[in-house]
């Protein structure tokens, strides 16, 4: 029994995929594949259209989501930062991770107020609150500053064009040996062409569908 598998979290877990599964949002028919794809990649539009989408849960898979803590768990990480918290579906898995390893420290991310509100509940209700600080804003302007000296592992779940430069803030405290994972890094090409560069500081491969796994070398 982990605290994955235990009450309150697993039945908690249940309920919110389910709900995330359930949830539409009457904006995305404004939205052609094409323009989506657009937008994915985009830079400077990535607020506007991410707030449009706030009733989308955007959330991980429960495949991800086991991959997450399982990559925890068996790296002994402590201290965690996540960019992208929506309502903190992954954020509870990677908690849940912490708390097994015997306690840390979980800094996560999230720019839409409602969600926030959201997912401190859901952190609250499965019992893992006490490990998370969630930082409401702009990632580029809540990762800038207050990270810890030593980063365990990075998970990237927010707008994809800013992974690299979510990269760029984090990446002098990464450990050797950290793990990023990247959620949908396909829309990135720049992060995957860092990442993958032989010059780039780390060993990475895709991992299942939509995952991007990557090694912080030393």
């Amino acid at each position: 029994m982990t605290t994955l598998t235990a009450t309150p979290l697993a039945p908690l877990l249940a309920r919110l995929f389910e709900e995330a599964n359930a949830a539409t949002s009457p904006a995305m028919a404004q939205y052609s594949s094409e323009e989506q794809a657009r937008l994915l990649g985009s830079e400077t539009e990535y607020l506007d259209f991410y707030g449009s989408l706030k009733d989308l849960w955007l959330a991980v898979s429960p495949q991800t989501g086991t991959l997450l803590y399982m990559l925890a768990r068996s790296t002994g990480a402590r201290i965690i930062v996540e960019f992208g918290t929506s309502f903190g579906i992954s954020t509870l898995y990677l908690a849940a991770a912490l708390r097994d390893n015997g306690g840390g420290r979980l800094i996560t991310t999230e720019f839409e107020p409602s969600k926030v509100t959201r997912a401190k509940a859901n952190l609250t209700e499965g019992g893992l609150i006490d490990l998370v600080e969630v930082r409401e804003g702009d990632a580029l302007e809540t990762l800038a500053a207050d990270l810890p000296d030593r980063i365990d592992l990075l998970l990237l779940d927010g707008a994809k064009a800013l992974y690299p430069e979510i990269l760029n803030l984090v990446e002098s405290r990464l450990r050797p040996g950290a793990l990023v994972i990247a959620d949908n890094a396909d829309f990135s090409p720049e992060y995957l062409e860092r990442v993958r560069s032989p010059a780039g500081g780390y060993m990475s491969t895709p991992f299942g569908d939509d995952v991007e796994l990557s090694m912080r070398l030393g």
